[in-house]
């Protein structure tokens, strides 16, 4: 056996290069970080500047967005089942909670389309002022992470199907999981800094 090669590890880590990928992947999440970091603090220096625009308080349906949340942070668990069931060696479970985290992740991607539609019928665009300009970037780029994970996971799911559970697959679906997660983390800051905070303040 290759001395790359640890059976006692999860799937995922026994091989060397998988690890190293893995590693990789934290690294490049380190850079998100500092990308969402920098929209946070673009935001909150132009949160107050609306110009004449909507606030918060005219456009935010506190309800709807509630709904936003659970459906993404329920993503969130069903995505941590998945990897258990991938952990166990079971394929048709991971599949099933794959999969279902997916619906979920689309439905919160439906609900955000259709509150950008709505802002920009009370004439809310990102011309009408500074705050309205990075309140869109900030969500518009969380957004089109949500969009490329589900696009990427729908990838791996495919390769699954086709070859089932092995260290290549396993370390695919661990890495998604991570972003996964990594997406969940950041709706908590937007929630809490942006609607919650703008309905306060």
């Amino acid at each position: 056996m290759s001395a790359s090669v640890n059976t006692s590890l999860p799937l995922e880590y026994q091989k060397e290069q998988d690890r190293m990928n893995i590693l990789g992947f934290w690294i490049f999440l380190g850079a998100e970080i500092v990308l969402f970091a920098t929209l946070f603090s673009v935001y909150g220096v132009l949160y107050e500047r609306y110009a004449g625009g909507p606030t918060h308080k005219d456009l935010i349906v506190i309800k709807d967005v509630m709904i936003q949340t659970i459906l993404l942070l329920t993503s969130s668990f069903t995505m941590g089942v998945a990897i258990f069931e991938m952990r166990r060696n079971n394929l048709k479970g991971l599949l099933t909670w794959f999969i279902l985290t997916l619906l979920l992740g689309a439905g919160f991607l439906f609900m955000e389309v259709n509150e950008f539609i709505h802002y920009v019928h009370e004439g809310a665009t990102m011309q009408t002022s500074a705050f309205l300009s990075s309140f869109f970037v900030l969500l518009g780029t969380h957004g089109a992470h949500v969009t490329f994970g589900i696009i990427w996971a729908s990838v791996v799911i495919i390769q699954l199907l086709r070859r089932g559970l092995t260290p290549v697959t396993a370390r695919k679906t661990f890495i998604i999981g991570l972003y996964w997660h990594f997406l969940d983390v950041v709706w908590i800051f937007i929630f809490t800094f942006v609607y919650l905070k703008g309905l306060v303040s």
